[in-house]
């Protein structure tokens, strides 16, 4: 067995389930203690006070040799802690996952998966317009933009291309203002996004973070979460609506991911809405739609702040696949077919470009042999 590290404690919860496919363990949290390994068993699990890992990886359908030559990839690019889940249990883990650093635009995928409660009680009405929130900004919304649904802002298809409050995104490819009629046009846009988190305030009468903490953290018992390092930020004269950033480890980012593969269950419990999960992952947008036209025909489609792998060019094994998306190198990704979600971060001032993180992603995928181990 390879065991490069992980924290002990409580053994993994279990529900029986039926997995596509179980688990090695494998990692290397260079900071953490090694977490407890049990045998394979054909049930799914979650997380307790922390992840198991699966002891023999031909049992659980992966090769041993292939995982392990990830590793050295790994340490030739810029990754800060990555870690591989499969079934709920831990498959590959690379550095400190639970050091905690920001998300960058994964934020996003976040505050989709914190709108599907609310949206389902009534409290948040996707239908509603922005005139009818009286939501307005720095200089003034155009009579047209205001016609812009709470549903085209979470979608990226508002047509509205006033300034942000933070850059990282595609406003300067952005068509004239009052050109596009809302709903038609997708373009990424940290307006449309920051706006979302505004409504969500607005609607919901609760702070992003607290509402992150209740309905997100504690259900799912994350080992890392600080409360007291979360606040917005963005400049203000630029717009109203500022950056909800978030500061997670890799090991609760990948908590994040389970829940959606999931399906918004954890244990017995219903975290999300019934169809949430699936709804906010499918595509909206797709590959042919995408904006501005150089996306166009790529392996991406967009859905509810999720990408979504769509089209032609979608690679063999990720039909189905979406991933959570943020700059510098933070990734929640979560493959289906493989009852998989990976985690990733890199703490900025290096970098990971997407390319080098789908070379992490094709091994893990290539590292399974199924039955043929």
């Amino acid at each position: 067995m390879l065991n490069r590290g992980g924290r002990s404690g409580h053994v993994a919860r279990r529900r029986t389930v039926p997995l596509w496919t179980l688990v090695l363990a494998l990692g290397v949290g260079f900071a953490c203690s090694p977490a407890p390994v049990v045998e394979s068993g054909a049930e799914a699990v979650y997380p307790g006070a922390s992840w198991e890992r699966i002891a023999d990886p031909a049992s659980a359908g992966y090769s041993a040799e292939g995982l392990e030559a990830i590793h050295p990839y790994v340490d030739g690019i810029n990754t800060s802690a990555v870690m591989a889940a499969v079934g709920g249990r831990v498959l590959f883990e690379h550095g400190p996952v639970d050091s905690l650093s920001y998300l960058a635009s994964v934020r996003k995928s976040i505050l989709a998966m914190l709108y599907g409660n609310y949206v389902e009680d009534g409290t948040i009405d996707l239908e509603l317009t922005l005139d009818d929130l009286g939501m307005d900004d720095v200089q003034g919304l155009l009579p047209t933009e205001k016609r812009a649904r709470v549903l085209d802002l979470v979608t990226a298809r508002s047509g509205i291309y006033h300034p942000a409050s933070n850059a990282g995104d595609n406003l300067a490819d952005a068509p004239p203002r009052g050109s596009q009629e809302p709903g038609t046009y997708y373009l990424y846009s940290n307006w449309d996004f920051n706006a979302s988190g505004a409504v969500f305030e607005q609607l919901s009468g609760r702070n992003i973070y607290d509402a992150l903490e209740t309905d997100l953290v504690l259900p799912l018992g994350f080992e890392d979460w600080d409360r007291s390092i979360h606040r917005k930020s963005g400049d203000a004269s630029r717009s109203r609506n500022l950056a909800y950033h978030m500061t997670l480890s890799t090991r609760d980012m990948a908590r994040i991911g389970h829940l959606m593969l999931r399906g918004g269950v954890w244990e017995d419990e219903r975290v999300l809405p019934q169809g949430w999960a699936e709804r906010i992952t499918s595509v909206v947008t797709p590959s042919e739609e995408m904006n501005p036209e150089g996306l166009r025909g790529g392996e991406f489609g967009y859905g509810y702040m999720w990408w979504v792998w769509d089209g032609p060019a979608v690679p063999e094994g990720f039909e189905g696949a979406y991933s959570g998306r943020g700059a510098y190198g933070q990734f929640i990704t979560v493959i289906p077919s493989l009852d998989m979600v990976v985690a990733h971060k890199t703490v900025p001032d290096a970098q990971t470009p997407w390319g080098d993180y789908m070379g992490i992603l094709t091994r893990l995928v290539e590292a399974h042999c199924g039955a043929d181990c």
